[in-house]
């Protein structure tokens, strides 16, 4: 049997056009500007998530450190930190899974990094770990949420928040942020 499935992929196409309509473009913007202060100050970006949120911050590392390199006149340093598979099971053998990211950021962050957080509940135990151990070390926390936000929404300076508690198009719109980010900072530096 053939099954038509038109009115499922409308009904989903206009749930993702809903969504990105709602959007925030003011903190988009000043996210953006966020980047490119810490690209200025030579900071690093620390990246991370679990499960699709970790293929979005790995996806993020690839396109500002490798495509965004070719135009601008310094280079992103983007450090994801759900990549290093032997990392994190030493730090979840050694502590807990919880502490996989927090670990990590130990002794790393400077006052020109900054955190981006993914998270689409924005309730990751791992995830609010580290950001918690980034506001003691006072650097600016970007988080990427969906549903309500969770604790992360709470904990961050800016939310990146889509809104539908619905966790693939959430997943869907964190990657367009990504791409989003790295169109308007090339066009920045290419005009």
């Amino acid at each position: 049997m053939i099954y038509n499935f038109e009115n499922e992929i409308r009904d989903y196409f206009n749930k993702v056009q809903d969504v990105l309509s709602k959007l925030d473009t003011g903190i988009i913007s000043e996210v953006a500007n966020l980047l490119i202060k810490t690209l200025n100050n030579e900071g690093t970006i620390y990246i991370f998530g679990n499960g699709g949120s970790a293929s979005t911050a790995s996806h993020f590392q690839n396109d500002f450190n490798r495509t965004l390199a070719d135009y601008t006149p310094k280079k992103f340093k983007v450090n994801c930190l759900s990549d290093n598979i032997s990392t994190l099971t030493a730090i979840a053998n050694d502590f807990s899974y919880d502490e996989v990211f927090a670990k990590q950021l130990e002794n790393q962050l400077s006052e020109n990094d900054i955190v981006i957080a993914i998270s689409g509940s924005g309730n990751s135990v791992n995830v609010i770990r580290a950001v918690e151990y980034a506001k003691i070390k006072n650097v600016k926390i970007v988080s990427f949420t969906g549903f309500n936000g969770g604790k992360l929404r709470l904990l961050s300076d800016y939310d990146l928040n889509v809104g539908i508690d619905d966790m693939q198009i959430t997943e869907d719109v964190h990657l367009i942020f990504n791409h989003l980010l790295m169109t308007v900072i090339k066009k920045r530096f290419t005009n």
